[in-house]
């Protein structure tokens, strides 16, 4: 199989208010829009928000976003209202993360790196 691009579907209970949640609040660049939704950019990845969803979300599935500064992510969030669903700790495998929810309680995990971590060594 030879993938050329992916993206994660989003079905929200309310196109509009998910939309400008991952436009405004979190804002995120649109890559596409269409009649019924839009697709945004999400580093290497996209989300596309589109129609609308009947089961709601699990805690079986979550968004990682990785972030360049993890305290300047939730402070520009916190200014615009969103408090995270779980403080920024490091986790036992060394990354430092964030728990926020979505409108529909989707839990987007933001994620840094930090610089001694082996994701961030040059193997060379």
């Amino acid at each position: 199989m030879d993938v050329l691009s992916s993206r994660v579907l989003i079905h929200p209970k309310d196109l509009d208010v998910s939309t400008a949640f991952y436009r405004d609040t979190l804002g995120l660049a649109i890559d596409k829009e269409f009649p019924g939704g839009t697709v945004f950019f999400a580093g290497n990845g996209s989300i596309e928000i589109v129609g609308t969803g009947k089961t709601g979300p699990t805690s079986d599935v979550a968004l990682w976003l990785q972030v360049r500064d993890l305290p300047a992510a939730l402070e520009e969030l916190a200014a615009k209202g969103l408090d995270p669903v779980r403080g920024a700790r490091r986790e036992p495998w060394g990354l430092d993360e964030a728990w926020i929810a979505d409108p529909d309680g989707t839990r987007i995990v933001l994620v840094e790196v930090p610089r001694e971590h082996p994701l961030r060594t040059d193997p060379r």
